[in-house]
């Protein structure tokens, strides 16, 4: 025995032997020689450091000696508690990689590179933090391959003393009774179990007799039993696990279920095809036992960094409801698509749908079932020192009603535009822009339809002179407009017809913009730690529109085609009210709870629409005076000095021209009047936490409400409340025989936990017609997350007349990095 060994014989009599690795004096050794080896292991390439366990916190009797360290060249196997090595990987010549072997008794042949461990066996390092733990175990160092037995394994994770730091975002943690490892980055698992949770007692895991591990790609897991808290759930003939997140593979996903008033019991099953790196499809089914078949399918491609397409597909073959059977089945399909050609940006949105009925019918999403609006679009633009060049094809639809027809069709193709914002006219004070479209177009309707194709060029210059006085702005324009129709309307009692005799428009428009300069008063008092501010901005506008004698006869396609005659003023009047905080206190400003949950507000969308949206963090604002517009309140009122527009006003029936558009998106001409409503828009935002709103269309010439629209989100710790009412009376239709509606539909939003949190949460979601005096729609969803997993149980119901009054029990149990179990998809959850 050398001296070394006697020193070790010695300290392990008298002093205690080393506990579990994580705790020990071995642990602070492996980070300490991990550290040492990095250093050195450009120049120790396959050597090792050995250990003598003692009371100290830190290694001693440690020893460095070119290629095989510690002992001389005669003595070619010694016993230690640590070795510790770095090693090349395959096909990366100048990298080195630290590995720490350490047990409570280690023999190690210097010649062979074999490893001998008894007791507490740890094997930790590696690229990718592989960390095992035995009983007993042989490895060779210059191979890398070896034999544990009784096996606790984790990948992914690195220890820290009792603390485990996540190194990758798809952790693996496994459990053997004998595991080989047969390469640098292979190991056959037997009789064990995989999982991401946490050991010793996972939440989930699969048992099998066989697994194989591949670093940096999958596991395969062959003839196993999925459990659950212990509970066998399912049996796999064989699976696949993740090992690295990017790692992707061809099969069959995990089979869903459901339950459905409608629908019945649900059965689907999916299959994902890898394609390449940058393309991958989703194809599945799904039995609805009264029903019938539904199918749905999707196709993502990425060729590069600033390009994608997107294709979604969902088809019911319906069998039918109700006595006599109701078929209400068909297709939709949603490509989405972004990419660059040269100089050119190319986005395409298109969406079929066969029928207004099944999306009423089968779509998840209560806002996406009510739309009866279908809207496809593709565009190239390109926008360069101020000008803009698009070329777009454009199609929309509007289902009237769900009998199978009743659908308003515009067709834009091919449209042509160009478009330049205010440029100097040379070196005068003048300023001048156009807007210039030559456009295909196409409309049908039940009782009208224009040609297949009819053509429509539109040229709009326009000159101005922005002059500035102090702090009063003015801003007097001048306008021509020529636009030419290959088809016009020929006015008969209902829509009309449309003929082939051309038509042109020639308008002149002049306007007048003026801005004193605001009113503002700062208050000396100050209020919850903040200082106040009033602004008061008054704005006018002069606008006359002369030459549309014509208006009748102009077929309607968009908002080119609704200009008509005016002579009007505008005023309006923006009252704002700042905060500025006073106190250096650092104010918590990130959102809680769960911020996506909320009423009115615009939903963050990816760039990538399979990409998820991140999450904004919990972080406090910036210390300091801050500023916040809290109140904003806008009051705006039209004068028409012309009230029947020219002559372009029909009596008795709703009129839309581009003055009304444009001041509020609510029709109210019936009949001639000089008064606008007087459009209010208020919104309060105290904090990032709350946000309220509340835009009032009020008529004083009929005495009502026109439109209402409130709502209010307020978000504080681990509670999400939301409320909102919208209110809408629509005037008849385009002849006098349509009826006049109202709709007022009250939305209630509640939520508490945190959505992506481990612990328990839950939402409500619930929409009330207060016309019909009904519950139209409710989901209650609630959830519980742990460390690796979590579950969602859902309740919907949809009171949609007679298409649809359906009520849908729906949960999904979601493994982390893996797969999810249930029928309750991510885009259709409330949080």
């Amino acid at each position: 025995m050398n001296s070394y060994e006697n020193t070790r014989s010695q300290s392990s009599i008298n002093e205690p032997r080393c506990n579990h690795p994580r705790n020990s004096p071995a642990s602070i050794f492996a980070s300490w020689a991990s550290t040492v080896l990095r250093s050195r292991c450009p120049h120790l390439c396959d050597s090792f450091v050995g250990y003598s366990c003692a009371s100290d916190d830190l290694p001693h009797t440690i020893h460095y000696h070119g290629g095989v360290a510690l002992s001389s060249a005669s003595h070619l196997s010694v016993s230690y508690q640590a070795v510790a090595f770095c090693a090349k990987p395959s096909g990366k010549p100048d990298s080195y990689l630290t590995y720490v072997l350490y047990a409570d008794e280690i023999s190690y042949n210097s010649q062979s590179g074999d490893a001998t461990a008894e007791g507490h066996v740890v094997l930790d390092g590696g690229p990718n933090d592989e960390h095992i733990e035995a009983s007993r175990g042989r490895y060779n160092i210059h191979s890398q391959t070896g034999h544990f037995e009784s096996v606790v394994g984790t990948i992914g994770l690195r220890f820290r003393g009792t603390r485990s730091i996540l190194t990758s975002s798809n952790p693996f943690a496994f459990t053997g009774k004998i595991v080989e490892k047969t390469g640098p980055d292979h190991y056959l698992v037997y009789d064990g179990t995989v999982t991401t949770c946490e050991l010793p007692h996972p939440k989930w895991k699969f048992s099998a007799h066989k697994v194989v591990v591949d670093v940096g790609g999958n596991a395969k897991i062959y003839r196993s039993t999925f459990r659950i808290k212990g509970v066998p759930v399912f049996y796999f003939p064989f699976a696949t696990h993740p090992v690295e997140r990017q790692a992707r593979h061809s099969g069959f996903l995990i089979p869903n279920f459901g339950n459905s008033s409608r629908k019945g019991y649900i059965v689907g099953q999916s299959a994902y095809w890898d394609i390449n790196r940058s393309m991958d499809a989703t194809l599945g089914a799904e039995y609805y036992s009264i029903r019938g078949w539904g199918q749905r399918g999707e196709l993502r491609v990425r060729p590069s960094e600033t390009s994608f397409l997107d294709l979604n597909y969902l088809g019911v073959l319906d069998r039918g409801i109700g006595f006599p059977p109701v078929k209400q089945g068909g297709e939709n399909a949603r490509l989405n698509a972004e990419g660059l050609f040269g100089h050119f940006r190319g986005v395409a949105n298109l969406d079929y749908l066969s029928s207004f009925v099944f999306r009423l019918a089968f779509n998840e999403i209560y806002s996406q079932a009510v739309n009866s609006e279908v809207k496809s679009e593709a565009f190239l633009s390109n926008t360069s020192h101020g000008f803009s060049y698009n070329a777009s094809s454009e199609r929309y639809q509007n289902f009237e009603s769900t009998q199978n027809g009743d659908v308003i069709t515009i067709l834009h193709a091919p449209s042509l535009e160009i478009s330049g914002v205010d440029h100097a006219l040379g070196h005068s004070p003048f300023y001048w822009s156009f807007d210039a479209a030559a456009e295909g177009l196409s409309r049908s309707e039940p009782s009208f339809r224009t040609a297949p194709l009819l053509g429509r060029l539109d040229i709009n210059p326009t000159l101005s002179l922005p002059i500035f006085f102090h702090d009063w702005s003015i801003r007097p324009e001048l306008s021509v407009r020529d636009t030419f129709y290959t088809q016009q309307l020929v006015p008969s009692s209902t829509i009309g017809i449309a003929a082939d005799n051309p038509i042109n428009r020639k308008t002149l428009g002049a306007s007048v913009e003026l801005r004193p300069p605001p009113l503002s008063h700062i208050f000396s008092r100050e209020l919850l730690g903040r200082k106040f501010k009033h602004v008061i901005e008054p704005r006018f506008v002069y606008n006359v529109v002369t030459g549309v004698d014509n208006f009748g006869s102009i077929l309607r396609f968009d908002e080119r085609d609704i200009l008509s005659n005016t002579n009007e003023v505008e005023y309006a009047v923006i009252n704002r009210l700042y905060a500025k905080r006073t106190s250096g206190k650092a104010e918590d400003c990130g959102p809680q709870g769960m911020p996506s949950l909320a009423i009115g507000a615009v939903q963050q969308q990816a760039a990538v629409p399979w990409e998820r949206v991140a999450a904004a963090e919990n972080e406090p604002c910036e210390t300091g005076p801050q500023v916040r517009e809290v109140v904003t309140w806008k009051l705006a009122q039209k004068y028409f000095l012309d009230p029947n527009f020219g002559g372009a006003l029909l009596s008795g029936q709703r009129n839309v021209f581009t003055t009304t558009a444009d001041f509020t998106g609510l029709a109210f001409v019936t009949d001639a009047r000089h008064l606008s409503p007087i459009t209010s828009r208020l919104r309060i935002q105290t904090n990032a936490r709350t946000d309220a709103e509340w835009d009032l269309d009020y008529d004083f010439k009929k005495g009502r409400i026109n439109g209402s629209t409130t709502f209010l989100n307020y978000h504080f710790g681990p509670f999400t409340l939301g409320g909102g009412d919208a209110f809408l009376r629509l005037l008849g239709g385009p002849t006098s025989t349509t009826p006049a509606q109202s709709f007022n539909q009250f939305r209630v939003l509640l939520g508490y936990g945190y959505a992506n949190k481990p612990g328990l949460s839950g939402a409500g979601s619930f929409g009330f017609d207060a016309e019909a005096g009904f519950l139209q729609y409710s989901s209650v969803q609630t959830s519980y997350n742990w460390d690796c997993c979590g579950v969602s149980l859902e309740y919907r119901r949809f009171a949609l007349g007679s298409v649809r009054n359906e009520n849908q029990f729906r949960f999904v149990f979601s493994l982390a990095n893996v797969a999810a179990i249930g029928n309750l998809r991510r885009q259709e959850r409330l949080f």
